[in-house]
C-alpha cells in the first residue's frame, strides 16, 4: 500500500507519489522565480505559475498593478468583493510583509490540499526571490550613488589650490580632509592684481553633499570678487550679502569664514573673521595674537558690517587658520579644543609649514586614540622665514 500524508483537519491525504510530484513542481517553480533579479519579473513569474500550472482562474498582487488571468476584483484595502479568497503573505527575513498574493480558484470549487500546500511553498520561495531582488536593486542604486560621490569628491579636490604660490621668504601649506566623500570646508588662495595674497578658509554649516554644493557656490562668488581688489571688510560684506540672497536653503547653510590679505614685501597683513574660529599668529618671540570674529557668519543676516584687524608678519612669525573639525576631535567626552590646538601650534619647533601641519595632525591623532573623524578638517599655515633660515635654504 502506498505511503500517505494525511491532513488532520479534513482528512484529505497526499500519497507519496503526489508528494514527490509536488516537490518536483515546486522545485521547478522555485527555479523560475529565482531566475530574475528584477522585482516586477519575480512577481509576474509567480502569477503565471499560479494560473498556468495550477489552473487557477486568476491571481493578483494588490497595490502593485500586477495581475494575471481572471483576477479577482479587489476593493479598497485589497479586500475582495467576492467570497473569501486564499491570501498568501510574502514576508522578508524579519517577518515584515512585503506584499500579498491573492488567488482566485475556478468558480465552484475550493483549493485542494495539493494546491494549498504548493501555494504555501511557492509563497515562501517567492518571498526569498522578492527580497533578493529588492536588495539587488538597493545595491545597484547604492553603487550608482557611490560612483557619483566619488566623482564629486574628485571634482571638489580639484577645486582646492592645485599649485601653491611661491612666496620668497615665506612657507605656505594647507591640508583638507573631508569627513565623508565630500564636505563643506573651503580653502582658497588668490594672487591679486596688486601683488598681494588673498587667503580664505571657510566652513559651511553641516557636512556632506549639501554643504559641498554650497561651498562650490561660495567659491564661484569669492573668486569673482577676489580679483576686484576690494578692501577686505567690503569683500566680506559682499560675500555675506551674496549668500543671503541665494535664498532660504542657502541661509540654513551659512558659512563661517576668515580672510587674510598679505603684503608679501612688507609682511603687513589684514584679517577679517566672519563668525569663524579664531586665527592664531605666533610671533618669533612667542607672543600670540588671536583674530576673533567681528560679525556673524556669512549669509546668516543681511547688511552686516565687518571690521579688519591688522598685524605684521615679522621674520619667524607663523599663522594658523583652521576649521572646527580640528578642535572638535574627541577622546571619549573630552574635546581637543582651541586652547590645546594653540598650545600645540605654539610649541611646535618646525619651521616649515608642511612640517607644522604634520605635527598638528600627529597631535590630533594621538589625542583621538584611534577614534573616528567626526567632521571635515581643514588647516592652513603660513610662516615667514628668518634671515638665517633663508640663508640655509
Amino acid at each position: 500500500m502506498a505511503a500517505e500524508i494525511q491532513l488532520p483537519d479534513n482528512g484529505e491525504v497526499i500519497d507519496l507519489q503526489q508528494q514527490v510530484a509536488r516537490l518536483q513542481a515546486l522545485l521547478e517553480a522555485s527555479r523560475q522565480v529565482h531566475s530574475t533579479i528584477r522585482e516586477e519579473e519575480v512577481l509576474e513569474q509567480v502569477l503565471r505559475i499560479v494560473v498556468r500550472e495550477l489552473e487557477m482562474a486568476g491571481a493578483v498582487f494588490p497595490g502593485t498593478g500586477l495581475a494575471y488571468g481572471d483576477a479577482p476584483n479587489l476593493g479598497e484595502g485589497g479586500q475582495s468583493h467576492e467570497a473569501a479568497l486564499p491570501i498568501y503573505r510574502l514576508e522578508d527575513r524579519e517577518g515584515r510583509v512585503m506584499t500579498e498574493l491573492v488567488v482566485a480558484p475556478q468558480k465552484g470549487r475550493e483549493l485542494s490540499l495539493y494546491e494549498a500546500d504548493f501555494l504555501e511553498g511557492l509563497a515562501l520561495q517567492a518571498a526569498v526571490a522578492l527580497e533578493n531582488a529588492r536588495n539587488h536593486k538597493r545595491n545597484v542604486e547604492f553603487a550608482r550613488v557611490q560612483q557619483d560621490l566619488d566623482a564629486a569628491r574628485n571634482i571638489q579636490r580639484s577645486l582646492l589650490p592645485q599649485e601653491l604660490p611661491k612666496i620668497d621668504g615665506y612657507s605656505l601649506a594647507f591640508r583638507s580632509i573631508t569627513c565623508y566623500e565630500v564636505g563643506g570646508d573651503y580653502l582658497d588662495i588668490v594672487e591679486q592684481p596688486d601683488g598681494k595674497l588673498l587667503i580664505a578658509v571657510a566652513d559651511v554649516a553641516g557636512k556632506g553633499l549639501a554643504s559641498a554644493i554650497m561651498a562650490t557656490s561660495f567659491r564661484a562668488a569669492f573668486r569673482a570678487s577676489a580679483l576686484q581688489g576690494l578692501p577686505l571688510a567690503e569683500l566680506a560684506e559682499r560675500m555675506n550679502q551674496h549668500h543671503w540672497q541665494e535664498g532660504e536653503e542657502a541661509r540654513r547653510r551659512y558659512l563661517t569664514a576668515i580672510f587674510l590679505k598679505l603684503d608679501r614685501a612688507t609682511g603687513e597683513a589684514e584679517v577679517v573673521n566672519c563668525g569663524h574660529n579664531p586665527g592664531f599668529l605666533v610671533q618669533p618671540g612667542g607672543e600670540t595674537e588671536q583674530f576673533e570674529s567681528s560679525g556673524t557668519p556669512l549669509g546668516m543676516l543681511p547688511g552686516m558690517n565687518y571690521e579688519s584687524q591688522h598685524c605684521v608678519f615679522r621674520p619667524g612669525a607663523r599663522l594658523l587658520f583652521y576649521t572646527d573639525g580640528l578642535t572638535e576631535v574627541f577622546r571619549g567626552e573630552e574635546e581637543f579644543g582651541s586652547e590645546r590646538l594653540l598650545e600645540e601650534f605654539s610649541k611646535c619647533r618646525a619651521c616649515k609649514a608642511d612640517d607644522i601641519l604634520d605635527a598638528l595632525w600627529t597631535a590630533l591623532k594621538d589625542f583621538a586614540e584611534g577614534g573616528p573623524q567626526s567632521d571635515d578638517m581643514t588647516a592652513l599655515t603660513l610662516c615667514r622665514g628668518t634671515e638665517a633660515m633663508e640663508t640655509s635654504a
